[in-house]
């Protein structure tokens, strides 16, 4: 009976222990995901510290609670979902308001405490040679010699002593007044003592009043530079008097100098604002947002035509080698547009492109692809005419062969020459099957960032920007160029702003186009 009863009890606590498995699983997990926050926190990176907290609440949430069953096997995909797909979009428009950029990448205490850490040799203060002396652990004792051959101990956070031979650990002295040997340090000769940079690093003595290595002979009594003035919320020189208060994220003087780093401060709607009234960059970002419409469209245009025309000529069921040809014109469209852009690139070349010297040994002269506005704009069309017309020559092979051949034949009844079937008949129903495909097309080349930057990375320039900009650039290269290699420093709150703006340049665009072109509703009708 006891034997039963036994057994009884432990079978009572088999459906339990997945339960308990999982929730101990569930500790364990927040456990480290809390600790991990709380680091995120300490180091100032609040945005990413708060997705992490969202998105554990929403596993726990998951796996606790009966009626999320259905979803826990996804919840590995939402979570990577959430942090490389929904909260870089919303990092990025929190970056749109603020200054964030090159000297504005730690939190204010972050940068406070740097600027604090700066050091002024006052007019009472004493300079000494020095003598290093390190412990196995690796650290540091410095052995002081004022100019009355006095001499002083001094450990890091330690008061400054003056002791003499026999006394703390101090042996002999040599015939320059620095010790032999100290208990438990070993003494570094002058070379490595001017090697190791992590000399110059430590402040020694007590905080207030602190000693530092200056140079390899000399080392001073400093005091704090700068002092914080939180009622002003402002830096002040000890040594000058000055004032630098915050400005945008950045303590600057009346004057405009400014210290450094600066620190990452909402700034509101100015980047928004710089976008469209700054005079600076009005000038280069009309030239921009012109030609990115332009070469959009033109783009679109041309690729789709062209494709148009090569797949209604190969459409004739009487075209001799037709299967081999359009195999053959659609290799562009299978090499990798990377490789494609660099062999065009090549072509082109004024000194050594085939193209090029072609047209030189034919013509005597040949067009100028890399220096001059009009031809390098021509020459980002002819290049994206190559990588696209093979994929609209494809799609609109298959929308041609599904219109009805009875409708030509009727047409044909009538006496509709051929244009007129083709604008009456073939393109308005072409439209229908390839509409959507086309508006994804004009989204996708006013991204199309791959081509512009590896074809002449936006060349030629434009003279007189205050950042980089070229006649060819795009917005989406011109964020780049802002985010990445801008003359006045890199600048990802000014880059947020125009991505989030090309988002809804383009999202309207796409909606406009949907509606007038009535995709949805076609689409809807044969649901």
């Amino acid at each position: 009976m006891n034997s039963t009863a036994s057994q009884n009890k432990a079978l009572a606590w088999m459906p339990a222990l997945p339960q308990i498995l999982k929730l101990a699983a569930v500790i364990i997990m927040d456990a480290f995901v809390g600790w991990f926050i709380i680091r995120l926190g300490a180091l100032g990176y609040y945005p990413l510290a708060a997705g992490f907290f969202i998105v554990t609440i929403f596993v726990n949430a998951i796996l606790l609670r009966k009626e999320a069953y259905p979803i826990r096997w996804m919840v590995v995909g939402l979570v990577l979902m959430a942090l490389f797909t929904i909260y870089p979009i919303f990092f990025t428009v929190w970056v749109s308001f603020t200054n964030f950029g090159e000297s504005h990448l730690i939190t204010k205490q972050q940068a406070i405490d740097q600027i604090l850490n700066e050091k002024y040799l006052p007019p009472a203060g004493k300079a000494y040679s020095w003598t290093a002396f390190i412990t196995t652990q690796g650290d540091y004792a410095l052995w002081l010699l004022d100019v009355d051959g006095n001499g002083y101990l001094a450990k890091p956070e330690e008061l400054v002593t003056q002791p003499t031979p026999g006394e703390a650990g101090i042996g002999e002295l040599d015939e320059k007044g620095v010790p032999k040997t100290i208990e438990g340090y070993k003494r570094l000769n002058p070379f490595q003592a001017a090697t190791d940079r992590t000399l110059t690093q430590i402040l020694f003595g007590e905080a207030g009043k602190t000693i530092q290595v200056r140079s390899p002979t000399e080392a001073a009594e400093l005091l704090p530079l700068y002092v914080y003035d939180a009622e002003q919320d402002a830096m002040i020189n000890q040594e000058t008097g000055d004032v630098y208060k915050n400005l945008r994220g950045t303590f600057t003087l009346s004057s405009g100098e400014e210290l450094r780093p600066g620190f990452i401060s909402s700034i509101k709607l100015n980047n928004f604002r710089d976008f469209f009234i700054s005079p600076a960059l009005r000038g280069p970002m009309v030239q921009l947002v012109s030609w990115n419409f332009t070469f959009a469209f033109l783009s679109l245009l041309l690729n789709f035509f062209f494709g148009l025309a090569t797949a209604i000529l190969f459409n004739d069921p009487t075209f001799p080698f037709k299967k081999i040809i359009r195999s053959l014109l659609i290799i562009p469209y299978t090499v990798p547009a990377l490789i494609t852009i660099l062999i065009w690139r090549g072509m082109l070349n004024p000194e050594l492109g085939v193209i090029s010297r072609t047209m030189e040994n034919l013509f005597g002269w040949s067009p100028p692809w890399f220096t001059d506005q009009l031809w390098a704009k021509t020459a980002i069309l002819l290049v994206n005419l190559w990588l696209s017309y093979p994929y609209f020559m494809l799609i609109s092979s298959g929308a041609l062969q599904s219109i009805p051949q009875d409708i030509y034949e009727a047409a044909l009844m009538d006496g509709a020459s051929p244009w007129q079937q083709f604008k009456r008949i073939t393109l308005p129903l072409l439209l229908v099957a390839v509409g959507p495909l086309l508006i994804a097309s004009f989204t996708f080349n006013f991204n199309n960032f791959n081509l512009i930057y590896l074809f002449n990375a936006g060349g030629p320039p434009i003279p007189g920007t205050p950042t980089p900009a070229g006649y060819t650039d795009i917005l989406i290269s011109y964020v780049y160029n802002l985010a990445f290699s801008g003359s006045r420093g890199v600048n990802y709150g000014f880059a947020a702003a125009i991505t989030i703006i090309i988002f809804f340049i383009v999202g309207t665009m796409t909606l406009f186009q949907y509606r007038y072109t009535r995709m949805w509703e076609e689409v809807s009708e044969n649901v």
